[in-house]
């Protein structure tokens, strides 16, 4: 039989109070939990990996920035961007790590070929791109089979505060979003669409196990 899952739609949250609330849902789920979806905004902040170095060019920003547990080095969080947060049981989906990064990044392509931008994949650089510019983001934590954290997309925000770092640790990448591109959607549109691709997927994948 199927679990359910559930998707969540938690509008602006604080950065550090979800990273939190994540990590305590999944340290106390349990094998019968069904899996969750969180779509959000976080107010304006910066993010470093668990192994990331780098920190804001200047050395001075308004913007907080924070150390987080996932995977990946520096971003930017904003208003006008999409935060998607997975909260799956690896091990009963049957997914491994680069399985469910090859399923974020197609859903993203997917996505943005529905809003009719080409969007694709770089071989080594986690994340998607349109033209060369980065349009969405990748960081992810597994623990005890368990994911969190996710995905990040530039829907329609200030872009400026992607030009005091090296986004995701790479000098001179050029940052991107759906507005930028001529697109009026808005994070509520991006998130109904997503819901759409991520519900057929992962269900496919709980069939498939199942």
């Amino acid at each position: 039989m199927m679990l359910p899952l559930e998707f969540r739609r938690l509008g602006t949250r604080d950065y550090a109070a979800t990273l939190a609330k994540m990590r305590e849902w999944t340290r106390t789920r349990g094998s019968e939990t069904p899996d969750e979806v969180w779509f959000l905004e976080h107010a304006p902040v910066y993010t470093q990996g668990v192994s990331c170095r780098e920190s804001v060019q200047d050395g001075r920003s308004e913007i907080p920035l924070l150390k987080s547990d996932r995977g990946g080095q520096i971003t930017y969080h904003g208003p006008g961007q999409l935060v998607t947060y997975l909260l799956l049981d690896l091990r009963r989906l049957g997914l491994g790590i680069r399985q469910l990064v090859n399923l974020i990044e197609t859903s993203l392509i997917t996505l943005l070929d529905q809003f009719g931008l080409d969007a694709v994949t770089k071989p080594g650089a986690p994340g998607v791109y349109v033209d060369g510019e980065k349009i969405a983001a990748l960081g992810l934590r597994v623990r005890s089979g368990c994911c969190y954290h996710g995905l990040s997309l530039n829907v329609d925000m200030d872009l400026d505060p992607f030009s005091r770092i090296n986004p995701c640790g790479f000098s001179g990448l050029r940052v991107t979003s759906i507005k930028e591109r001529g697109l009026e959607i808005t994070v509520g549109e991006a998130a109904d669409t997503l819901e759409e691709i991520l519900r057929v997927r992962l269900s496919a994948e709980m069939s498939h196990k199942n």
